[in-house]
């Protein structure tokens, strides 16, 4: 569907004429009224009689360059590329059929050749952007082509004639009905068009069944389908009022098409009213009814535009029960091309809208603009891009209410007819986080890297929403995000963590995972592994050191104390003891004493400055009675700084957990597990 005179529902004019005898002498002249009156069918033949009596090269050239011109009006681009080099090789005169065939090369996806006609058509014209406009176009469309986006278009096959069929609406809140514009056999209008040679187009619908199969098409009731052009329809959200193009002819009379309103009357309609807002003498079509009913989007040449057909609207004056004299949309929306086919969304706030203009694939693609807070749009429409546009005339969407889905027009490759209704949708996108927690092997790097099962991953969306998993035997774990949503991802461990080697349960990892899906446009896995701790007899951390034969905390220490408190907060159910081991140097009575001390002291640090509740901790002194390395071994050592260091690794202090059942009081209630650790001594190597 190039141009709003292809298809005469949308015919700026329309001049009803019978194809002249053969005894006319001048084909030439008739051809070219039949040209400027859109009469494109009938002056396709007249030029190829015209050519056949022309003389001169010049001549022959310009009728070589009109007959590529109303080929490609009727959307034949393989003829209209073929009569335009044949003129151009016939020396035409006129830089417009170069940029005409780059046109038409372009509509076929012949991207490296029609950046060349571009070029060749700068170098003839540069002052004209469009040839500047093109090789953009090109490029782009090129681009669209090679990363399309999500949506997925179907033929609707059970709709679709081998003609056209095109500009489909709902006519019901459900999506149960559809109603489009057809020239199939059988159409009220009966006799041919002579502006495409089918038939004069009419209103049909169509219905879904319970089995999502949609039903023959049939004609519209009522009296909406007549003997002239209809269709381009768009209906309330009520379903009681019908807007529409209707395309009236008078022999020897420029009519332009008018935008006319037709009422529900029982099954049918009424016999459709024209708006006020139409002149006789300028086309009105393609109406769009906003959700809310009180503005009517429309398309026109009518005085005011900026150059092309342009988008418009109008208001009803509920006081005044009509429609105010139209407004254009502004340069944003409208350009030097021709904008068509517009449809309000369900937000009331977006615009779809097709157009040649804007840079694009190729013919008419379809675009979205959104309406500022003040009705305006300012902003640059967007393109849809491939697959929703082609090369070829992509037009007159609609959706279906909210969802991503619906249907509209092109005559793309792959059709059944010449324009043909297609289906879209956008398929959900499918985010899984997957994963294994494996152990860390514990303090002496046995059983590292086996899978832990009965850990429970977390993970926190932006919106709110908690999703959990545990894992398998095998480590494994797996659910599904949202889309446009920031989530952290954690562990949480019991005594039912375990692995082969481990059977005591896992302390929770810090470890945090952090993954968005906002902005992400294909379907993703993310993967988050997790590593943690076995729980062991006793557990050592970072060393904590005192003052000499005191139990004073070095400040350094706290550091190592601060690791023990994050291992509390992350695993928030269980009770420790903490153990402080000295060497064996002093007497027994005094190290026990100084071992309790030091163990205290780490106590009271964690609830005094850290506010851990002492209900989660005991102290134990040990003195040097579990001494790591004995003293003949220290013995033995070669120097007195290898002695030291040796002693140093009995000076120690580690925790154990010794439950997992504690319950913060000021925590929701909730049933704390059951279980605890079999405790049997303590670890006998670092």
């Amino acid at each position: 569907m190039k141009h709003f005179t292809k298809i005469t529902i949308v015919a700026a004019t329309l001049v009803c004429m019978a194809l002249p005898s053969n005894a006319q002498k001048n084909f030439m002249t008739d051809a070219d009224n039949a040209f400027a009156n859109a009469q494109y069918f009938n002056a396709i033949e007249l030029y190829k009689q015209a050519y056949t009596k022309a003389k001169k090269a010049d001549q022959k050239a310009k009728i070589l360059f009109r007959t590529g011109a109303a080929y490609q009006e009727i959307n034949d681009l393989k003829a209209a590329e073929t009569y335009y080099n044949k003129a151009i090789a016939a020396k035409y005169a006129g830089p417009e059929v170069t940029l005409k065939l780059a046109d038409c090369l372009k509509a076929q996806m012949k991207y490296p050749e029609a950046i060349a006609e571009y070029n060749n058509y700068k170098k003839e014209n540069p002052s004209d952007p469009r040839g500047d406009l093109g090789v953009k176009s090109c490029e782009i469309a090129q681009k669209w082509k090679d990363t399309p986006t999500r949506y997925k278009v179907e033929n609707m096959a059970l709709i679709n004639s081998k003609e056209s069929d095109f500009s489909p609406a709902f006519t019901d809140k459900k999506g149960t009905t559809v109603m489009f514009t057809s020239t199939r056999e059988g159409a009220a209008g009966g006799k041919m068009d002579i502006t495409t040679g089918q038939q004069h187009s009419d209103l049909y619908e169509s219905k879904l069944d319970k089995n999502g199969k949609w039903s023959t098409p049939v004609p519209v009731a009522g009296t909406v389908s007549g003997p002239f052009n209809e269709g381009a329809v768009s209906v309330s959200k009520k379903g009681d009022l019908l807007f529409m193009t209707r395309c009236p002819e008078a022999k020897g009379k420029k009519l332009g098409c008018q935008v006319y309103m037709a009422k529900k009357q029982g099954s049918g309609w009424a016999e459709p009213e024209r708006l006020p807002f139409n002149i006789d003498s300028v086309a009105f079509g393609q109406p769009a009814l906003s959700v809310d009913g009180k503005t009517l989007y429309f398309v026109s040449k009518m005085a005011g535009g900026y150059g092309g057909k342009d988008l418009w609207r109008s208001t009803f004056d509920q006081k005044a029960n009509s429609w105010s004299q139209p407004i254009n949309l502004g340069p944003s929306i409208n350009t030097a091309g021709d904008e068509m086919f517009p449809f309000a969304s369900e937000d009331g706030k977006t615009l779809y809208f097709s157009s040649n203009f804007h840079p694009g694939m190729g013919g008419l693609d379809i675009f979205k603009a959104e309406m500022n807070a003040d009705g305006k749009f300012t902003k640059a429409p967007e393109n849809l891009k491939y697959p929703m546009n082609s090369p070829a005339d992509d037009f007159g969407i609609t959706f279906e209410g909210k969802k991503q889905r619906g249907y509209f027009s092109s005559n793309r490759e792959g059709g059944k007819g010449n324009d043909d209704i297609w289906s879209f949708y956008l398929p959900p996108l499918v985010f899984n986080l997957k994963g294994m927690v494996v152990s860390s092997g514990g303090t002496k790097g046995i059983g590292k890297g086996e899978p832990v099962e009965n850990v429970k991953v977390k993970a926190i969306g932006s919106d709110g929403t908690i999703n959990e998993a545990n894992t398998a035997k095998d480590g494994n774990y797996a659910f599904k995000l949202k889309e446009n949503t920031t989530y952290t991802v954690t562990v949480e461990t019991s005594k039912q963590s375990i692995s082969a080697t481990y059977k005591d349960g896992y302390l929770a990892s810090k470890d945090m995972g952090s993954m968005t899906t906002a902005g992400v446009m294909e379907s993703k896995d993310f993967l988050k592994d997790f590593e943690i701790v076995p729980v062991e007899q006793f557990i050592r951390f970072p060393a904590v050191l005192y003052d000499l034969g005191k139990s004073t905390l070095r400040p350094e220490s706290k550091d190592s104390l601060n690791f023990l408190y994050q291992t509390l907060i992350d695993n928030p159910t269980i009770i420790i003891q903490l153990s402080a081991h000295t060497d064996s140097r002093g007497s027994d009575a005094a190290n026990m004493k100084l071992s309790q001390a030091r163990a205290q002291s780490c106590v009271d640090y964690l609830a005094n400055e850290k506010k851990i509740p002492l209900a989660r901790m005991t102290a134990k002194g040990y003195g040097e009675t579990k001494l790591l390395i004995k003293d003949d071994v220290i013995a033995k050592a070669g120097t007195k700084e290898e002695k030291e260091a040796l002693h140093g690794k009995n000076r120690r202090t580690v925790f154990s957990i010794t439950s997992w059942d504690y319950l913060d009081p000021n925590a929701p209630k909730v049933e704390p597990p059951k279980n605890k650790p079999k405790v049997s001594g303590e670890e006998i190597d670092e």
